[in-house]
């Protein structure tokens, strides 16, 4: 599975202004209502199922990194956002750090490997020091966006 089959690139923001783990994630499901990809109606179910999971443990993996996700039952497809804050935002991360990129992702409840697999590539992608650290400094959507399909296209990882 690649970027481009899971994130809207009309809910990408390259300057995130919450600063906070719930403000950002609000912040972020935000993005893909204003994009169409997720009904109005559906959004404050959509961030208390986020949440939820975040009690379970943080998604903020380390090295300025997290991936808050979800699933829910009124989707009928993958779908996912990337966000990047040059403050950096207190998620509870499991080194301690402040969080600069977060990768959004909910699915439907019945495409666990869909789920499965953008995680899976979202991890994999972000183990490379390089694509990481041009992703911190992207300023723009269209940054960002040029460095997913790169990514996607296996120019970082090898």
């Amino acid at each position: 599975m690649k970027f481009c089959d899971f994130v809207c690139k009309e809910a990408i923001q390259a300057d995130l202004t919450s600063v906070s783990k719930e403000t950002v994630i609000r912040e972020m499901v935000g993005l893909l209502v204003s994009a169409g990809q997720i009904a109005d109606g559906d959004r404050d179910s959509i961030i208390g199922a986020i949440m939820k999971r975040e009690e379970l443990g943080s998604t903020g993996i380390g090295r300025g990194v997290a991936v808050p996700h979800t699933k829910h039952k009124r989707l009928d497809r993958l779908v996912g956002t990337v966000g990047v804050s040059s403050e950096g935002i207190d998620f509870d991360s499991l080194d301690g750090e402040k969080v600069q990129l977060l990768f959004l992702l909910i699915s439907p409840e019945d495409r666990p490997g869909d789920h499965l697999r953008a995680l899976e590539n979202i991890s994999r992608q972000l183990r490379d020091d390089t694509f990481c650290r041009f992703l911190k400094q992207a300023k723009s959507a269209e940054d960002i966006q040029q460095l997913l399909a790169e990514a996607d296209n296996n120019q970082f990882v090898s």
